[in-house]
């Protein structure tokens, strides 16, 4: 699907570019601008060019209007895709607990080394086997 985008995005370009090069050369209505600034198309191409210029003007305008709602498409279809592939495709992250050793200065002190025990701590009761029935 990205070949075709990129193929699409090369087309527009060149189609964007003759649509540009078709609008200048058009004779303007009161022989002004750039039409008539470059001698006009009708003393290069002669004198009916006028309905073929804008036959050309109407079919690029159309092509680039298509042409952009193609790579429109195409770039929500690559997307909605990506997302799909990365939703489906998470990494699994397997962790191992590891216990600091005892000869470290940033372990945490516990409480039995200090010779306090903390005032939650309810002492155990002793169990005792009893046989089940």
């Amino acid at each position: 699907m990205e070949l075709l985008i990129v193929i699409f995005t090369f087309v527009l370009i060149l189609v964007s570019l003759f649509l540009v090069l078709v609008v200048l050369m058009q004779k303007a209505k009161n022989d002004g601008g750039m039409g008539a600034a470059l001698g006009g198309a009708e003393a290069t191409f002669g004198a009916d060019t006028g309905n073929v210029l804008t036959k050309g003007t109407i079919n690029a305008a159309v092509a680039f209007f298509v042409l952009s709602l193609l790579l429109y498409l195409g770039h929500i279809y690559v997307r909605n895709h990506a997302v799909i592939e990365a939703e489906s495709a998470l990494p699994t992250i397997e962790s191992t607990a590891t216990t600091a050793p005892a000869d470290d200065i940033f372990a945490p002190a516990t409480m039995e080394a200090a010779g306090d025990q903390p005032a939650d701590v309810v002492p155990e009761a002793p169990v005792t086997a009893e046989p089940q029935p």
